[in-house]
């Protein structure tokens, strides 16, 4: 038992290393460099950063910020305030301080501002997705989300969008017009791209399995796929004979199997396959 808990907390971190270092890339190399300034942390420390004339590099503002909101969070949350987001703070952190002495960036990558966009909005919200995904956090905004959460009855999602945009409107201001628009393109990328990412982590098929004998198609979906399903009770309007109806859900790998294994074996029955990425129950999402 004990070793169980052991493999899946080392996988749960292994998630939020892999996590935290694709946002990492994404905001060092491509954020940074660009001063897109998407909310958040990051956001703060590229607009802080410039005001003060770069005499203070957005990595140390990010680090201090983030240990500042750690503290913090400790006091007032406790030990509901959970040990990974800590770990996903602090990594960040770190890691942005160490790259900035590794690997100094005085300029963009490349000249194309587009590119560097994509990457500065799609590298982290995969990050980001995937730390979301297993109930993880980078820290940050997401730290003040949670002590909004406990003591107001504010809607967190509408307070921390404002304040984005709020941050991002400022680009226009501090920088100039191009990378204000670029950001703000990318605030309204980011939202969606990382509800994608995280629906296409989770995706899996539903099967609706019309037919007359579903003894063949259960046996394989418990024995060869170890899966279950539910059998209901059916009659067909056209024919007017008594049918069976199949439910399951598997995998996108299952998935292909289970329809060849139909097709095959009944290929009278009726099929409806659906994407769906929401499946709260035993060996799916607890």
């Amino acid at each position: 038992m004990k070793t169980q808990i052991l493999k899946t907390k080392l996988k749960e971190y292994l998630l939020i290393t892999l996590g935290i270092m694709l946002v990492v890339v994404g905001v060092y190399f491509f954020k940074f460099p660009n001063n897109f300034s998407i909310g958040g942390v990051t956001g703060i420390a590229i607009l802080l950063s410039s005001i003060f004339g770069h005499s203070i590099s957005s990595g140390t503002i990010v680090l201090v910020i983030n240990i500042i909101l750690l503290i913090i969070g400790y006091i007032f949350l406790g030990k509901s305030f959970g040990n990974r987001t800590a770990y996903g703070s602090l990594l960040l952190s770190v890691s942005l301080r160490i790259l900035e002495i590794l690997v100094p960036m005085d300029k963009p990558l490349t000249n194309e501002p587009m590119l560097e966009l994509a990457f500065a909005v799609g590298l982290p919200a995969v990050g980001a997705a995937i730390l979301f995904n297993i109930g993880a956090s980078s820290g940050g905004t997401d730290i003040i989300a949670m002590m909004l959460k406990k003591y107001t009855s504010i809607d967190i999602g509408r307070a921390l969008l404002c304040t984005d945009l709020l941050l991002t409107l400022s680009v226009f201001l501090v920088f100039n017009v191009q990378t204000g628009l670029l950001s703000l393109l990318g605030l309204f990328l980011k939202s969606t791209f990382i509800d994608t990412v995280i629906e296409n982590l989770n995706l899996n098929k539903y099967f609706t399995i019309i037919c007359e004998n579903p003894k063949p198609i259960c046996d394989y979906i418990l024995n060869s796929l170890h899966r279950s399903a539910t059998i209901t009770e059916a009659k067909g309007a056209f024919s007017d004979k008594n049918k069976k109806i199949i439910l399951t859900v598997m995998n996108r790998g299952q998935a292909v199997h289970l329809r060849k294994f139909i097709k095959d074996t009944d290929p009278d029955a009726f099929l409806l396959i659906t994407n769906t990425s929401e499946i709260i129950g035993r060996g799916f999402r607890s």
